[in-house]
Order: C-alpha cells, then structure tokens, then sequence
C-alpha cells in the first residue's frame, strides 16, 4: 500500500466539472448549425492545449487565441464578449458530484495539494466549492508554465520540498497530467476515467472511475 508524502489533484475536469465546451457551445449557439458544433468545440479544445505548449500567458490570452484561432478556422464571426464570458465561468463552474465526500475523508490522513492550470484570480473559487482543507494551492500562473509542461511539476515538488516518487498524482487527464507526472517519476498516478479523453492503463496509472474508489487506494 502506498502511502504518499503528498496528494497532487489537477483540478478542472478531474475535481471541478469543467464545462468549457458547453459553455462555448451556449456562447456560439446563435452562429454555429448545431451540425458544425462538434467539429468547432474539437478545434477549441485542440487550440487551448496548443496555446499552453508555448511561453506563459495568462489563461485569459489562452482562451482568447483558441477562440479565434477556432473561429478562423470555422469561418465563425470572432466577439471579444466571448471571451469574457467563458472566463467569467470559469468560478461559478462546481465539483463533481464523487468529489467532496471521498474528499474529505482522505483529507484527514492525507495533506491535499492543487496543480491548477489555473490563475490565481480563479482557483479560490474553485478551491472553495470543492469545500476540503487544501495544503496548497498551486497555479500555472504561479509556475510561470502550464501543464504539460515540467516546470508546473516541478515548481510545485520544490515547494513542497518532496521528491518526485513520495508523490501521488490524481487526474482526469493523461495528456496534461498523468505523462509528465510519469516521466518525473511520481512514485503513484491515478486516473480518474471521465470520459474526456481515452482511457489507457498505461504511463504506471492506476485507472479509477471516479472519487469513490480513491480512498481504498490509500488504505481508508
């Protein structure tokens, strides 16, 4: 039974339910034929995680460009307003329904740590609704770098002074989360099986299907 130093969380998608695309699908509803919908929410989600990869920019720019990278590409008419309105989502957007009980109970064993691509404008909010005690709340803001990058990772196991593999990581995201914490060398990943992206059982994770198998992991 492993039992860790730490317990990292992605937070949006993994713990808070992350509706970015159906809210951008309410945005652009009065542009797009609902035939052409899914293909535009697709580039939007590609073009967020391309705008990541590049130097830091505030989440707000990482929107702005793959909104209209996306609305280029879709031919779409492009409105600032946009913008803001799926930013000013993003604090209102509330956790899963698996995540505050199991939560809790593992936040009396275990001290709990958010690696948010997040600002910190944004993650108290989120932090709030989720409703546990956190031992830190870490941003990409505050990393200079998004995940998947390294930097985040590492900017978070400095400062918490722990190795790599005294670490458990637990995220919906393989892509974002899961292989960089692989390659890093986190000593336990889990994979919270939301269904937004495939599943795989590799990269050393352990597959859940949501917070309600988590504690067992832990020995609770």
């Amino acid at each position: 039974m492993f039992r860790p130093k730490y317990i990292s969380f992605d937070c949006y998608g993994t713990m808070i339910n992350f509706i970015m695309g159906p809210t951008a699908r309410t945005i652009f509803s009065d542009r797009i034929d609902p035939a052409g919908m899914d293909d535009f929410i697709d580039s939007f989600r590609a073009y967020r995680l391309d705008e990541v990869l590049g130097a830091w920019k505030p989440f707000y720019d990482v929107i702005a460009n793959a909104v209209e990278r996306a609305c280029i590409k879709h031919g779409v008419p492009y409105e600032a307003r946009d913008v803001q309105a799926l930013y000013d989502a993003v604090p209102t957007w509330q956790p899963h329904a698996d995540v505050p009980g199991p939560l809790s109970l593992i936040a009396e064993h275990y001290p709990l740590v958010i690696l948010s691509n997040s600002m910190v404008d944004l993650i108290p909010h989120s932090a709030r609704h989720i409703g546990v005690p956190f031992h830190a709340v870490l941003t990409a803001e505050e990393a200079g770098a998004y995940k998947p990058l390294m930097r985040p990772f590492e900017y978070m196991l400095d400062r918490l002074g722990c190795a790599p593999e005294d670490m458990m990581h637990v995220s919906s995201s393989p892509r974002y989360d899961l292989m960089t914490a692989h390659d890093l060398g986190f000593g336990a990943k889990v994979f919270v099986d939301r269904g937004h992206e495939a599943p795989t059982d590799h990269y050393g994770v352990t597959r859940i299907r949501d917070f309600s198998e988590l504690p067992a992991l832990l020995g609770l």
